[in-house]
């Protein structure tokens, strides 16, 4: 099972301060602590992760560490890095390479003998949600978005040791970045333990970045949102993900796009829906109505005797399609509005047509006749 993200156990941002890691831990272990939830097995669980990620996040070298290589920064249980299937802390990839010479992706050096191999990793992708209203969907926008980042370290310059000193080679893997295990038929490599595969260790550490050569910074970057985006349709900023391990290649950015709800349309697809509130008389006698479009104000002519639900369809002024020129319609649902606040006189005249049409109901209120026959059959 995968292990769960620090910052997300604690519920912080990953540029969290000292002061908000410990608020959020004070916070959360009141409300998992043993003694207040003495039978819950969950409770007990969630503790445990809570005190985990804050005897890590809480510690500047660790977080440092972890912030770089994920969990086999802070666990020298990990022996796992890039996309290899692990067993037991090892890596397939690795075992696969010992016995067959092989190379794995990224690796930058001989996979036999007594030979070093450096352990290159492409950095994690990243997910942004970004909010946009559906004017700007349908349209296209640019926006300007603000991400957490890292960058060298200034005070060392990427290399993590106190300036004035050096790295020095790992004694633990001798400076090739992993170890070798002989487990029976296999001749196992695993990645150093000590150094994390870097193949050397930091024994005086920069004051600024804990040695870990980066420091956490923010960048902001420009994403252009083509027109026609729909609900959760990603973007993709190839290089703009975690900084990769080693000098490996940074993962991408990926934009995923979520659209507010609008105060007068509905989306379905490349389809607009509204809702299109006549009168009484508009729908009995027919007439012209204006409805509002994402282009401006358009004319509808409403056909006499129309009812409630029916839909009128304004083609061409819908959402363009993300993916080729075809451009959706506008789907108007008409709802038949009943007068309200009437004065006396319109009441007068109400009552005066109603008598009228009572004369000849099946030819000015075909449905309700026909409900009415079909309650007389229902009831024989």
């Amino acid at each position: 099972m995968a292990k769960k993200d620090f910052y997300e156990v604690l519920g912080v941002n990953r540029d969290a301060s000292d002061d908000d890691i410990k608020k959020a831990y004070r916070k959360l272990a009141m409300k998992y602590h043993p003694d207040r939830n003495p039978d819950s097995k969950d409770a007990e669980e969630k503790f445990k992760e809570v005190k985990a990620a804050y005897e890590i996040l809480s510690d500047g070298q660790k977080r440092a560490a972890y912030d770089q290589y994920g969990h086999a920064g802070v666990d020298p249980q990990a022996g796992m890095g890039g996309g290899g299937a692990g067993f037991g802390g090892f890596d397939f990839g690795d075992i696969f390479s010992d016995i067959f010479g092989g190379q794995r992706g990224g690796g930058g050096g001989g996979g036999g003998g007594g030979g070093g191999r450096s352990n290159v990793y492409r950095g994690s992708d990243l997910r942004y949600n970004m909010e946009i209203t559906l004017e700007e969907a349908a349209r296209g926008c640019e926006k300007q978005i603000r991400i957490p980042s890292h960058e060298n370290c200034d005070v060392c310059h990427g290399s993590g040791a106190k300036p004035g000193t050096q790295p020095k080679t790992c004694t633990t893997c001798g400076g090739h970045g992993q170890v070798r295990m002989s487990q029976g038929f296999f001749s196992i490599q695993q990645t150093c333990p000590t150094c994390h595969g870097s193949g050397k260790q930091i024994t005086d550490p920069c004051h600024k970045c804990h040695g870990a050569g980066q420091v956490k910074t923010h960048k902001t970057l420009n994403v252009k949102i083509p027109a026609g985006v729909d609900e959760g349709d990603r973007i993709r900023l190839s290089g703009e993900g975690e900084p990769g391990q080693n000098g490996g290649p940074a993962g991408d950015l990926f934009v995923v796009t979520h659209i507010k709800k609008h105060s007068v349309f509905e989306r379905d697809g490349m389809d607009l829906h509204c809702e299109m509130p006549i009168s009484f008389a508009t729908a009995a006698l027919g007439g012209e109505v204006e409805i509002p479009t994402l282009d401006g104000m358009v004319k509808v002519k409403i056909a006499s005797e129309t009812q409630s639900g029916k839909v009128y369809r304004v083609r061409g002024k819908g959402v363009k399609s993300v993916r080729g020129h075809d451009v959706g319609d506008l789907m108007c649902h008409v709802i038949v509005e009943t007068p309200v606040s009437l004065t006396e006189r319109q009441k007068e005249l109400l009552r005066e047509f109603e008598a009228i049409s009572q004369g000849d109901v099946a030819t000015h209120n075909p449905r309700a006749n026909s409900f009415m026959d079909k309650l007389k059959d229902f009831f024989g």
